[in-house]
């Protein structure tokens, strides 16, 4: 897909022969820090979570040729680290990522809420808030983010309705 500057897309991707991407805590972490480094800085970032064997980011993208270099740098980055940690080698995830383009208002909070309901439906955790490597804790604090949490917040009706509709809607 042509990613186009100013356009939300959902990025995701899973492991290979939907192995898991994630082995320990630790990785989550880094997968996040090397996001903070090599992605963020070209896009605004409105959900996420990361699961054992895939991932989810629902993002709009701000530089074109910053994003596509920093994505690659990102996955280049994990599984070099990956394949050097566990002593493993060869490819760590299914090709290349996904990009959906995400275009309408309410594929916006739609997209929010599969995203942070991930590991509730998965039965990873029995309420989102509980799951640490997803987006969802991060609109339920006040504590600095980089998440978009207003705009988010704004689609939804506020707060209170971002909740709602999430709770609403698990599974």
């Amino acid at each position: 897909m042509k990613i186009e500057e100013g356009c939300c897309y959902h990025v995701y991707n899973r492991g290979n022969n939907k192995g898991k991407i994630f082995f320990e805590n630790r990785n989550y972490y880094y997968f996040l820090l090397q996001f903070k480094k090599y992605v963020l800085p070209s896009t605004d970032v409105f959900a996420y979570c990361l699961m054992p064997n895939h991932f989810h980011f629902f993002i709009r993208v701000n530089n074109k040729t910053e994003f596509e270099r920093g994505i690659k740098n990102l996955f280049i980055s994990y599984v070099k680290a990956i394949n050097q940690t566990y002593n493993r080698v060869g490819s760590l995830f299914q090709g290349r990522y996904k990009v959906k383009k995400v275009d309408t208002e309410a594929y916006y909070t739609r997209i929010v809420t599969y995203i942070h309901q991930n590991p509730s439906v998965s039965k990873l955790v029995n309420k989102m808030e509980d799951y640490k490597y997803s987006s969802f804790s991060a609109y339920l604090s006040n504590e600095p983010t980089s998440i978009n949490k207003n705009e988010v917040l704004e689609w939804f009706g506020g707060l209170a309705a971002f909740i709602t509709n999430h709770k609403t809607d698990d599974k």
